[in-house]
C-alpha cells in the first residue's frame, strides 16, 4: 500500500506518572497500575507530501485505565496555533497514526489502544527544550505546564545521569533520563511531580524511527 510520505525531525518532551525510568520501556507493567503520560515535539524539519511542517509544535496528554496494551485510552492533542488548515490537517492524520507502515511509529501503535478522542486544540505552544542538561518546559495556557530537569541523588543532591538505547524502538533510538513535573486542566487532567521524563531528539516517518 502506497502512504504519503511525511517525516518530523526534533526535539521531544515526555512526562508520565511512573517512577524514573518509566517500566513501559522495558516491556513491565506501570508503576501505579494505571498510565497517564504526556510528550510534545518541536518540528525543526519535516514534511507531509509536499506540505512544509518545519517550525511548527504539537504536544498530546493520554490516560490509560491500565498498562498501555491493555486499552481503553483517551487522548488529547493540542498543534501549534501558527498551523494552517492543511498544516493541522496533515499532522492530525500522523498523530493519529495515519499514513504509516503498520506498527512503525508510536502514533501507529497508540491509535489501537485508544478509545476516546477528545476534539483538538489549536493553541501557542512554548517549547524549550536543552538536551544535553535535561532541562525542559511545555506549557499551554490554561492546559498544560510541564518541566523537565536532571534526576538527582537523594542523598547528595549531585546530578544523575542515565541515556537508553533502543534499537528498534518506536518512538526514539536514545534518550536522556529526566525528572519531571506536570499539572494538565484539559480534558486529560495530569498532575504529578518527580516522575519519569524521557527527552530526546525523534527522527520519525512514514517507515519509522530512525
Amino acid at each position: 500500500m502506497a502512504f504519503v510520505e511525511w517525516r518530523m525531525r526534533g526535539p521531544e518532551i515526555a512526562n508520565c506518572n511512573c517512577d524514573w525510568g518509566c517500566p513501559c520501556q522495558f516491556n513491565a507493567l506501570p508503576t501505579r497500575g494505571d498510565c497517564r503520560a504526556m510528550t510534545a515535539m518541536r518540528i525543526d524539519e519535516g514534511f507531509f507530501g509536499d506540505l512544509d511542517l518545519s517550525g511548527l509544535v504539537w504536544a498530546g496528554m493520554f490516560a490509560w485505565p491500565g498498562p498501555i496494551h491493555e486499552g481503553g485510552g483517551e487522548a488529547f492533542v493540542v498543534v501549534d496555533a501558527a498551523a494552517s488548515t492543511a498544516q493541522r490537517e496533515a499532522l492530525l492524520t500522523i498523530l493519529s497514526g495515519g499514513e504509516t507502515d503498520p506498527g512503525a511509529t508510536i502514533f501507529n501503535v497508540f491509535a489501537t489502544v485508544i478509545d476516546t478522542l477528545h476534539e483538538p486544540a489549536f493553541l501557542p505552544i512554548d517549547f524549550s527544550l536543552d538536551l544535553d542538561r535535561r532541562v525542559g518546559a511545555v506549557r499551554i495556557d490554561g492546559i498544560i505546564d510541564t518541566r523537565t530537569e536532571p534526576i538527582r541523588n537523594p542523598v547528595t543532591g549531585e546530578e544523575h545521569r542515565a541515556r537508553v538505547t533502543l534499537p528498534f524502538g518506536f518512538e526514539y533510538r536514545e534518550a536522556e533520563y529526566a525528572s519531571g513535573a506536570t499539572s494538565a486542566t484539559g480534558p486529560v487532567a495530569l498532575e504529578w511531580t518527580g516522575r519519569h521524563a524521557h527527552v530526546a531528539m525523534l527522527d520519525l516517518s512514514t517507515h519509522g524511527a530512525a
